[in-house]
């Protein structure tokens, strides 16, 4: 039995899986249709490809969303996408029955009270980091903010993450780096820059999933560009096209303003400021918000904590 489930997913949600969930069970072929404007903030085929990572098993396909709201319309569209008439369409809106009827087959009306999932992808848009929880791992993953803290050796950034971690009750993710190079015996190569760079932003993207709200991040892609030039002596094109892909909210800089303090495993303090304005050379360079932090620990965690607020505040209304 061929079934269609038509939709925005504007954004995808549990609601949304519920849905597509029971037309799988009952339907022997499913073709999900995602409609898509340019005005939607996140792309049709971003949509798209969270669904079909979510549901292999169906076809996605995606279509502009230019016709009138109305049934015949858009199941004259329906026919062109299928090369026929389905024989049951899923949905969970009033809509369906007229949908349905236009096409000659059969509507099944799935949770329209909201009941088995009582979210809506109205009720997320003014406010989505309110409803995170509705959201799967990938879709989450979208809307967590990413605040990375960069910047040299010696300047606390790994004792101000786990500090933020904790005031926002979310989790944070390590730098890599310095697992990586506590084995290390050879020279340095591009490649592990790039073995570092690409196990950090995995890191980050997994653990985004799981993130409330805000993402901790120590360090990130973008900051393995600049020790890839403190060991090679240059940039290297293959990790800053890896760091290109860093999302990131903001950056709070850690300022090298306090004594270097040596604890077995860092590069050293004579390097130090030099690498900080090359920090400062490449950030200026690129689109983020870039917030500096100096003084005492309790002043580092005064204005990062702001900063974070304001960002919270700033993103929750994601769509407006």
């Amino acid at each position: 039995m061929r079934g269609v489930v038509i939709g925005k997913f504007y954004p995808p949600h549990l609601g949304h899986s519920f849905l597509i969930r029971t037309a799988l069970a009952q339907s022997s072929e499913l073709t999900i249709i995602v409609c898509d404007h340019p005005d939607q903030v996140i792309p049709g085929s971003l949509r798209a490809s969270w669904l079909r990572q979510e549901f292999p098993e169906a076809r996605v396909v995606t279509t502009p969303d230019d016709l009138p709201d109305e049934p015949v319309p858009w199941a004259s569209r329906t026919v062109e996408i299928l090369g026929g008439t389905p024989d049951v369409v899923f949905t969970s809106e009033d809509y369906g029955h007229g949908y349905a009827a236009a096409l000659n087959c059969r509507h099944v009306l799935v949770d329209q009270d909201r009941t088995a999932m009582p979210i809506s992808a109205t009720k997320i848009r003014p406010n989505p980091l309110e409803y995170l929880e509705f959201l799967s791992p990938r879709v989450r993953s979208y809307f967590v903010l990413r605040v990375v803290l960069i910047g040299v050796e010696s300047t606390g950034k790994t004792t101000l993450a786990e500090e933020l971690a904790k005031e926002f009750k979310t989790i944070w993710v390590p730098e890599y780096g310095r697992e990586y190079s506590a084995d290390k015996t050879d020279e340095w190569r591009t490649d592990d820059f790039l073995k570092i760079a690409e196990t950090q932003q995995i890191r980050e993207n997994t653990a985004a999933q799981i993130g409330n709200k805000v993402l901790i991040c120590d360090t990130n892609a973008f900051a393995t560009s600049v020790w890839h030039r403190r060991y090679l002596g240059r940039y290297s094109d293959e990790v800053d096209q890896i760091a290109a892909n860093d999302k990131v909210d903001l950056y709070l800089l850690a300022l090298p303003d306090f004594p270097f303090v040596q604890d077995g495993t860092r590069d050293g303090e004579h390097i130090r400021q030099e690498m900080h304005e090359w920090f400062i050379e490449r950030l200026d360079q690129q689109p983020h918000k870039v917030i500096a932090l100096g003084g005492s620990r309790e002043q580092r965690l005064s204005k990062a904590k702001l900063e974070i607020d304001s960002q919270i505040k700033s993103k929750n209304p994601f769509f407006a």
